[in-house]
């Protein structure tokens, strides 16, 4: 008898295990820990959780690869229905729809929520780098841009790498193909390049280099920002070095196409929510972001212009035909 209830008691408490997990709610980061799409995922993950806007457990899963398509190709093949589990966005993802480096993808197989905060990108270089100006950098690209090589969180092609010729573009250098970029899964990784001496400099967004610009194991040589940012107000923008250079990456969500327009509206109001937190304003202030809220409709909106603003720049300077 006492087996048969230690047996009882036993499937009972597997049961409630594998209840717990078919009820978690999920936000898959595309990239490797520590980037800004991992950042996204685990800042909104812990509001739902400590707001109770989630009644259940919110998981964190990375899944690197291919400049955010795996993930992407994951939500449309695999998780088409699946009201539990959202995914990370920025302006790395409608670059590389844009760019049609999906697979054939396109931005209407899934459903994007909103985005809830703007993250200024910035120019970076190691702490004992001879560069100590924006000036300093762009001039050695143009005297020898094999030398100079870029580290960035997104795929070649993707905004990083964008931001970069679009920089060097504005700043007179016209020779985008020869510039030499390293696509890597997250700012984290490109970090590692930089610091590492494999990358003269990297571009990135405040959020996801925040931390190592404190710690000084890089220097920041430029904000790409209209203004100065707050808590961050030592770093130049690249419009006070004489570059008329913005770029700001929107921080924001997407799901699955196939919800249903009762699920979509809890992720819109839940993401709302999370954005109106005190929470997520201490987040946006402690981080060097800029609130930025766009929801539902209106996002679906900004993603088509976004995507067709990125075309146009892509074929402009030679990326796509």
């Amino acid at each position: 008898m006492r087996n048969t209830v230690s047996a009882l008691a036993f499937s009972a408490t597997a049961l409630m295990g594998l209840t717990t997990s078919a009820m978690a709610t999920e936000c898959i980061a595309p990239a490797n820990p520590g980037g800004g799409w991992d950042f996204t995922c685990r800042q909104i993950a812990n509001i739902m959780q400590e707001t109770g806007l989630s009644p259940n457990l919110v998981q964190v899963t990375n899944m690197a690869g291919a400049g955010g398509g795996i993930a992407y190709t994951h939500i449309v093949s695999e998780r088409d229905d699946d009201a539990d589990v959202f995914v990370a966005a920025s302006s790395a993802t409608t670059t590389r729809l844009a760019q049609n480096a999906f697979a054939g993808m396109t931005a209407d197989q899934v459903r994007w929520v909103g985005t809830i905060a703007g993250d200024p990108g910035v120019i970076v270089v190691a702490k004992d780098s001879p560069f100590q100006t924006l000036t300093d950098l762009i001039d050695a690209v143009k005297a020898d841009a094999a030398k100079v090589p870029f580290a960035g969180g997104s795929a070649v092609g993707g905004f990083d790498h964008l931001k970069v010729l679009m920089l060097l573009d504005r700043a007179g250098y016209s020779e985008a193909r020869s510039v030499k970029y390293i696509g890597l899964d997250g700012g984290a990784d490109a970090i590692t390049q930089t610091v590492g001496g494999f990358a003269q400099a990297m571009t990135g967004d405040i959020s996801e280099i925040q931390g190592f610009i404190r710690s000084g194991d890089v220097r920041a040589l430029a904000v790409l920002s209209e203004e100065r940012v707050t808590g961050f107000e030592d770093i130049p923008t690249a419009k006070e070095q004489g570059v008329d250079m913005v770029a700001m990456n929107w921080r924001g969500i997407y799901v699955p196409k196939g919800i249903s327009d009762e699920d979509f509206a809890k992720w819109e109001d839940t993401l709302q929510k999370v954005a109106d937190s005190e929470q997520w304003k201490k987040v946006v202030a402690d981080n060097g972001l800029s609130p930025y809220t766009l929801i539902g409709a209106e996002f679906e909106t900004f993603v088509n212009e976004n995507i067709a603003e990125v075309v146009e720049i892509s074929k402009a300077i030679g990326i796509i035909q």
